[in-house]
């Protein structure tokens, strides 16, 4: 865990490296880290939106390798790449979800896989389905499991699919577009692991608030008012 931490909170130092030494088939491990980290349940712990922050640096020609040969990227491609590969893991996530997903609920209730969750997934997908899908591309782990759950939860993939390219686009394109632009300042040049941490932070904003808006609305419905009925 700890190569692990390392390796993302100095992305910008390995993956000039990387550039330099791989050529153009860092374009492939690009596409092959990010197809992971959302087409694979068992890698959330990939890189992803620093992943496409540091690639911004790098079609800015802001990274370099340790020798100090530049490491630059072709954003066109760069972004082309980074655009199909979540597409791609989504796509077969989704489906590992909805072949094996209900067959763990298919058995005995157990502690874990209970048919009541299957039931309350495709509620929930049902409902709130396509917010889910866009939202769930800036939490790290969770865009790891909900194309999973929206497959097993019955969402119809036409919908998922639409809803998963819209995130793909706006996830893709803001991150590396925030690396390309941003990366050249030499506060954040100089402080890349902080502001790694900084981009994790604010990709948790949006599940905080939709947390708190749901609790709030959660306390309302259980309050005696919500029913017609007067305080005592």
């Amino acid at each position: 865990m700890g190569q692990i931490l390392d390796f993302v909170l100095h992305l910008d130092r390995h993956l000039g490296e990387l550039i330099v030494s791989m050529g153009p088939w860092i374009y492939v491990l690009l596409f092959a880290i990010i197809f992971a980290e959302t087409g694979l349940v068992f890698m959330p712990f990939l890189p992803g939106d620093t992943l496409l922050f540091a690639a911004g640096m790098a079609a800015a020609g802001v990274l370099k390798d340790k020798t100090g040969a530049p490491a630059t990227l072709n954003l066109p491609l760069l972004l082309l790449v980074l655009t199909l590969a979540p597409l791609a893991g989504d796509t077969v996530n989704y489906h590992l979800g909805r072949r094996f997903g209900p067959r763990l609920f298919s058995g005995e209730d157990s502690r874990f896989f209970k048919r009541e969750n299957l039931v309350k997934t495709q509620r929930f997908f049902a409902k709130h389905g396509p917010k889910a899908v866009i939202f769930a591309r800036w939490i790290p782990v969770v865009r790891t499991i909900a194309p999973f759950v929206a497959g097993m939860g019955a969402m119809e993939y036409p919908k998922f699919f639409r809803f998963s390219f819209i995130g793909a686009v706006l996830w893709v394109w803001i991150c590396t577009f925030a690396g390309y632009l941003l990366g050249s300042i030499p506060v954040v040049k100089n402080n890349f692991h902080y502001a790694m941490i900084g981009l994790i932070f604010v990709s948790l904003v949006p599940v905080g608030y939709e947390f708190w808006k749901e609790r709030k609305a959660a306390e309302h419905e259980a309050s005696p008012d919500a029913h017609g009925n007067s305080a005592p």
